[in-house]
């Protein structure tokens, strides 16, 4: 957007895109590497970018949440496989947050330390922002009927 169209927006418009989205970016070191950290929040989902020693993109995958199974579902969107440690590591931060997760990872593999590391820092970052979800008490969850649908 130029800053033409801003100036003429009117104020819910421009309130309304700077909430539509807020990045995040950080670094931090530690096991001799230096990891770095992007983190936008979308509407109703969160992009995430990790990079170790490197600003690579890396895989990406998408896990979100189902009705029908507690475990959320992954895909891998770029490079990768389902059940890489990326994948792995997108599953973990949707169970833990609550939100639909979108991560790109450059981390080396077959290095658990780093992957930790990267992973809880991460989590550590998201908990300080607010974007952890509280963990609802019902921990079964049942795939809707057509009667829930019409309901909703």
């Amino acid at each position: 957007m130029d800053s033409q169209q801003d100036q003429n927006a009117p104020p819910a418009a421009a309130a309304a895109d700077e909430k539509a989205f807020k990045l995040t970016a950080f670094s931090d070191e530690a096991h001799d590497s230096t990891f770095h950290f992007q983190i936008l929040h979308l509407t109703d989902q969160l992009y995430i970018w990790v990079g170790c020693n490197t600003v690579r993109m890396g895989h990406m995958y998408a896990a979100l949440a189902t009705p029908w199974d507690r475990t959320p579902s992954v895909a891998a969107l770029l490079g990768g496989g389902a059940n890489s440690t990326g994948a792995s590591m997108a599953r973990r931060l949707s169970m833990r947050t609550g939100w639909s997760i979108v991560l790109a990872s450059s981390l080396p593999s077959n290095s658990p330390t780093i992957e930790a590391f990267a992973e809880q820092r991460l989590f550590q970052e998201l908990k300080s922002l607010g974007y952890v979800k509280p963990i609802s008490k019902s921990s079964n969850r049942a795939p809707p009927t057509s009667a829930t649908k019409l309901q909703a």
